[in-house]
């Protein structure tokens, strides 16, 4: 059996949406021929104990930062400071701009290259003891792709690098522009050592493609593990709940849209009030909090905090409906968030609002997996038809065809390991 190392800095226990392209491809790869070492950083927690897992130390740079200037490590600079943090993280005042500019320098190019050395000398092991055939890096961090280029150019193995997220092409990148300037010659002298670029999207394969001219640029999607699901008999909730999971982003998944959709809604006497719930489990934000309260919504609206993996997908698969965020400035158009194929795999129906038309809209159309709602209008008209059906018959129900199928990761890793194969 052939064998990768899997660099990725985020990998269970950590239950975040990164974590789980490198750990499904490296559960998958097995079955077509590829034998998965994955390094990553030591966490609390385990590892997937049926796959070989490397975890190193790390230097936490944020806290190092913060505690040499006589900071909490554990706190947020703008919480020490009194400075006020608005929705979407505008930096107004300049005591906001001398923070991100700190941030942006300290943490060049990622607060994970505190990794790199580390991560350096474990691979240098592995690779002395093995024959390893190809090297797969993931990103968010880059720090993972800085790692896996000196390991090619000292030890001459084929190299893939897989961004998740483009590095100064994202669409959510707004660095000053001289840390810009140096971070995407960064960019280009790094890349340019990868014998593949893979990325989730045709957008980003589109993009990158223009600035990496020489690169061989190849679209493979994130998906959803089939295997999660099948024995979790979830009851659904007897209110009509929707439900977001992950991060929001400081407001940039802005559910403002539905809020007002679904108080007009009460204010109509469409919608019973005591029969609503809004759930949002991740990360809690206290904008969220006022958006709520303005639109008479406090006691709807519920942010339960992080909870585990586990947890999170019973969660979705009791929920009447889930949530997908989209960015309202349309800077993800052409984009598809790893959410969606999170959600596919709980088999219950998605609500996508902000944004445009555009390839989420397709998808969800294309599976039958829900509906993209772009304006109050089309959302007041989807969120009070699948109402009435709660109502009329106790649940709404998941109509998704089997097209879900080809963007479950067992798919996904026989793409991918085939790209490793034309490598040799």
């Amino acid at each position: 059996m052939k064998k990768v190392l899997i660099i990725a800095y985020y990998y269970p226990p950590r239950g975040t949406i990164g974590a789980q392209r490198p750990h499904k491809l490296a559960k998958y790869f097995p079955r077509y021929g590829w034998e998965p070492t994955v390094l990553t950083v030591r966490q609390k927690g385990y590892p997937p104990e049926d796959i070989k897992t490397i975890e190193t130390e790390y230097i936490d740079i944020a806290r190092k930062f913060k505690s040499k200037l006589g900071f909490n490590p554990d706190g947020t600079l703008h919480d020490q400071l009194k400075i006020e943090v608005s929705k979407n993280y505008d930096y107004t005042t300049w005591k906001s701009k001398l923070i991100k500019l700190s941030k942006e320098i300290i943490a060049y190019p990622d607060y994970q290259k505190g990794w790199y050395k580390y991560a350096i000398k474990a691979a240098s092991e592995i690779l002395f003891k093995e024959k390893i055939d190809a090297i797969i890096s993931t990103s968010y961090p880059v720090t993972a792709h800085l790692i896996a280029r000196q390991l090619k150019k000292r030890y001459k193995v084929p190299w893939v690098a897989d961004l998740r997220d483009l590095w100064t092409q994202n669409h959510f990148y707004n660095k000053y522009d001289l840390i810009k300037y140096f971070e995407r010659r960064l960019e280009l002298k790094t890349l340019s050592d990868a014998n593949v670029l893979v990325t989730v999207t045709n957008r980003f394969a589109n993009d990158l493609k223009k600035l990496h001219r020489d690169k061989r640029v190849i679209c493979i999607t994130n998906g959803y593990d089939a295997e999660e699901y099948p024995e979790m008999q979830t009851k659904l909730t007897d209110k009509f709940t929707i439900t977001h999971t992950g991060q929001l982003y400081g407001g940039k998944r802005d559910p403002s849209m539905l809020f007002f959709v679904i108080s007009d809604l009460i204010k109509g006497r469409k919608i019973e009030k005591d029969m609503m719930e809004i759930r949002f489990y991740g990360p809690e934000e206290k904008w969220l909090n006022y958006n709520a309260k303005e639109y008479n919504l406090s006691g709807i609206v519920k942010q339960y905090g992080i909870i585990s993996r586990e947890e999170v997908k019973k969660k979705q698969k009791e929920s009447q409906l889930l949530l997908l965020l989209l960015d309202k400035n349309n800077k993800e158009n052409g984009v598809y968030p790893a959410k969606v194929f999170e959600y596919f795999g709980a088999r219950r129906p998605i609500v996508a609002i902000g944004g445009k038309d555009g390839i989420i809209k397709e998808l969800l159309e294309k599976t039958n997996s829900g509906k993209f709602a772009g304006n109050h209008e089309i959302l007041q008209k989807v969120i009070y038809e699948y109402y009435r059906e709660f109502i009329n018959s106790g649940e709404i129900k998941c109509r998704s065809n089997g097209s879900v199928e080809n963007f479950s990761y067992q798919s996904i890793a026989k793409k991918y390991s085939d790209v490793l194969n034309r490598l040799l």
